[in-house]
């Protein structure tokens, strides 16, 4: 499968079958469609470098993205100049109509944020610049000479792409428009960690060593390379020293970002615009039903001790036990290999260049937790999860962890994920590879926990815990997140500071005593909702809508409903917003 082109001019025909001088209007309709949405992906695969190796686009892997303000300002000039032409087809109900509300459904909701203002100062915990120039080296093949010198060209681009980065914070704060205080001081730490000031070494000169920057690249790849790395580790202090010398003074102490910015923010991450008082009482709702539950599972494990009886239990209990990363690492690559053959051969379609999916150690300085990372757009750079741990943690309690190996893997992220990839001849290229956003995605893989527990694979009391715990979590993300950026009050008849209005020490408090989460990941969790407004949700929010959906074509078709046929077809619809998707799913 070829690898995309690097500009539109380049792209190849060959990928879907051109459409002849006399073909009805439909097909008309969305060859144009089409073609725009594949220009749209390449180009912006161009003017962003980190992006396109996210999506496995090839022709990129030695750039990092521009930006300062003018960089910025020509990736929302594509955005204009791709909505503006892109027509509206005649049927909304073809494949012509879902690639053009798709389109333009992500491309209006970006267009807006960067209107907004504050595409300039994006700085968070979790996905902005920061972490973002240091984890696209994740991604990057190592194997050859040729492999280490483009990581040597990227690694020389970091001082400036951090350099321009700046630029543009300051640009914002000039404007008027600085992130909350918390967030500069969080990321100015994971800048210590990356620089190697807070940690046994530098990223960069730890990579470098791991390429082998001091054995036999030859000389001038490994001065290349040791020089490249020695100037990004250095690049990193510099940018947390900037954030708290230069942009900490001039921000704000309030975490909470508004109703306007939250209604935006909630907009990109669900696509969709949802009533947020409802959400929020339904959030409450879902919360409380499933905290029930979980606490007579509990009382099964530890009686009379509640939740935090029974994780504490579960904690020192031998056969929930590995230790070391190396332990953890070879325990979720045996449970995700195993599920995936099982699962894969009963109960979903997991196409064959899809049952390679690698189970990985993050390297330090983020927020502790699981992450996924797609397959290339070739499919010759496989699915991975990666686990982000704690520095000097040796002992993990798999309970609570079965239930992430499922959202990550399979039936989650790496099927829903990958599935959409391997759709060429159907779609285009925008909605194989960039037009997911966290509710339909995260949405899914919290819907694959729930498959799970349907087909009986939390089948011991701790096990079917750490899923309780995992779906409770996620309602508290609805109700905590937002809560707190709308100062909403607190109704009564939750036993929790009732009638107070939420801030993000009461935030913390919720978590730390009303869930039975490992409290590091709950101080890491409100740091990330707090600097990331709307996100937190899109988990629940998407499985409801997923969950009708199922629900609807169950009734719809009787007796003839077949799960693993609904799967299959909803998935291979490619990514999309909510609002897509709940149309969509009701036609299946």
């Amino acid at each position: 499968m070829p690898a995309h082109p690097s500009t539109p001019d380049d792209r190849s025909d060959t990928s879907r079958p051109p459409v002849s001088a006399g073909a009805p209007a439909g097909d008309a309709d969305r060859a144009l469609i089409d073609r725009l949405s594949d220009e749209y992906l390449a180009e912006y695969a161009r003017l962003s470098p980190i992006m396109a190796s996210y999506l496995g686009v090839a022709g990129h892997d030695d750039r990092l993205d521009d930006f300062t303000p003018d960089g910025l300002a020509e990736k929302h000039a594509l955005v204009t100049r791709t909505l503006h032409a892109v027509p509206a087809p005649a049927s909304p109900d073809s494949p012509a109509g879902i690639a053009y509300e798709v389109l333009t459904e992500r491309l209006g909701v970006a267009r807006d944020l960067y209107e907004s203002g504050w595409a300039q100062a994006s700085l968070n915990v979790i996905d902005s610049p920061v972490q973002n120039v240091r984890m696209v080296f994740d991604l990057m093949p190592h194997e050859s000479d040729e492999d280490v010198a483009t990581i040597a060209r990227r690694m020389a681009a970091v001082p400036r792409a951090l350099r321009d980065y700046r630029t543009s914070l300051l640009a914002a704060a000039d404007s008027g428009r600085v992130v909350a205080l918390r967030q500069i001081d969080r990321c100015a730490e994971q800048c210590d960690t990356y620089s190697g000031r807070t940690a046994p070494d530098g990223f960069f000169r730890g990579l470098a060593r791991s390429l082998g920057a001091d054995q036999d690249r030859g000389s001038a790849l490994s001065a290349d390379l040791q020089r490249a790395a020695d100037a990004a580790d250095a690049a990193y202090g510099e940018l947390g020293d900037f954030l708290r010398a230069e942009l900490a003074p001039r921000a704000p102490r309030a975490d909470a970002v508004g109703r306007e910015r939250y209604a935006l923010a909630s907009r990109e991450f669900l696509g969709a615009t949802i009533d947020l008082e409802e959400t929020y009482a339904w959030g409450w709702h879902e919360f409380l039903e499933l905290e029930r539950e979980l606490r007579a599972v509990a009382e099964e494990i530890a009686p009379g001790q509640g939740p935090a009886g029974a994780a504490a239990i579960l904690d020192e209990d031998p056969t929930y036990q590995v230790r070391g990363q190396d332990g953890l690492q070879a325990w979720m690559q045996d449970l995700s290999d195993r599920v995936l053959a099982d699962v894969g051969a009963h109960h979903v379609t997991v196409a064959p260049p899809l049952r390679d999916l690698r189970c990985r150690i993050a390297p330090p300085g983020g927020p502790v937790g699981a992450y996924y990372t797609g397959p290339s757009d070739d499919l010759s750079r496989p699915g991975a999860m990666w686990w982000s741990v704690e520095q000097g943690r040796e002992v993990f309690s798999t309970w609570r962890e079965a239930t992430v190996v499922y959202h990550e893997g399979v039936p989650g992220h790496h099927l829903q994920i990958g599935t959409a990839v391997c759709q060429r001849e159907s779609l285009n290229d925008f909605q194989r590879l960039a037009a997911d956003c966290s509710g339909y995605v995260e949405g899914w893989a919290l819907y694959a926990e729930r498959l799970m527990r349907e087909l009986g694979y939390f089948d011991t009391p701790g096990t079917l815990l750490g899923f309780l715990d995992s779906q409770l979590f996620r309602a508290a993300r609805v109700v905590v997140d937002i809560g707190m950026h709308l100062e909403l009050p607190i109704p009564a008849g939750t036993g929790f500071h009732e009638g107070e209005r939420w801030n993000g020490e009461l935030g913390l408090e919720f978590l730390l005593t009303r869930t039975i989460s490992d409290p590091a990941h709950c101080r890491d969790e409100i740091d990330r909702y707090l600097g990331w407004a709307g996100q937190a949700p899109a988990y629940k929010v998407g499985e409801r809508i997923w969950l009708a959906g199922r629900e609807a074509a169950r009734a719809r078709h009787g007796a003839a409903f077949d799960l693993r046929s609904f799967h299959d077809r909803a998935l291979r619809l490619g990514g999309m917003g909510l609002d897509p998707l709940a149309g969509r799913l009701a036609a299946l």
